[in-house]
């Protein structure tokens, strides 16, 4: 009996330790615990919970944090490739990024939207307002960068340039601008591959994201 008695009150302070575990790490959302246990009250952050030997702990997700070791390098060569693609990637991210959300915007406008005629001046309105503000600049990527671009585009909007293209301006179109940037070596239909090909890219447009490079 004693022995039964001593493996619980082991388990219910393995129990308590891994509670208090668990509010130390979500402790700095948890200004307003109080509130959180209350939903009657209105300050605070809400959040689902579950009890754990009739104690309620709160469940907060956080977010992903990366991890990397420090870079090595077999020659001075390799650093500059590796330096060059930071210097790219940084420069052709902000429009990956705009072009994410652009896309977003105008398939939400596109959809209440039946009449072909209307959806054409929609995006062709859209195409000059991208032209005036990004045009200039976008023509000043290098070959390298214009490539890096076309890949963060699929990233951003899970779709190729082609896809979008052919998406809102019509299956001609995409036959044409694929076959044009051919001729300069580009391909349209690109798709992105952050677990092998892709993988340097991905990393640091993480490490961007988290203010690490």
């Amino acid at each position: 009996m004693n022995g039964i008695l001593i493996a619980h009150h082991e388990l219910k302070s393995q129990v308590l330790k891994n509670t208090l575990i668990g509010i130390l790490i979500v402790l700095p959302g948890l200004l307003g615990a109080q509130s959180i246990l209350n939903p009657q009250d209105e300050a605070g952050v809400h959040c689902s919970a579950i009890i754990i030997d009739n104690d309620t702990v709160p469940i907060i997700y956080l977010d992903n944090v990366y991890v990397w070791g420090k870079m090595s390098f077999r020659n001075s060569a390799e650093a500059r490739k590796w330096n060059r693609l930071v210097y790219n990637v940084k420069k052709t991210w902000p429009y990956a990024r705009l072009a994410g959300l652009k896309f977003e915007e105008y398939n939400k406008k596109l959809e209440t939207v039946q009449n072909e005629r209307l959806r054409k001046t929609m995006m062709k309105q859209a195409e000059d307002e991208l032209q005036a503000q990004f045009g200039e600049e976008l023509k000043a990527l290098t070959f390298n960068q214009g490539k890096i671009l076309l890949k963060l585009v699929d990233r951003q909007t899970s779709n190729s340039s082609y896809d979008i293209v052919k998406e809102f301006r019509g299956r001609f179109q995409a036959f044409f601008w694929q076959s044009f940037a051919r001729i300069f070596g580009y391909n349209l239909k690109v798709k992105y591959d952050p677990l092998r090909e892709d993988a340097d890219i991905e990393r640091i447009v993480l490490m961007i994201e988290n203010g690490t490079i």
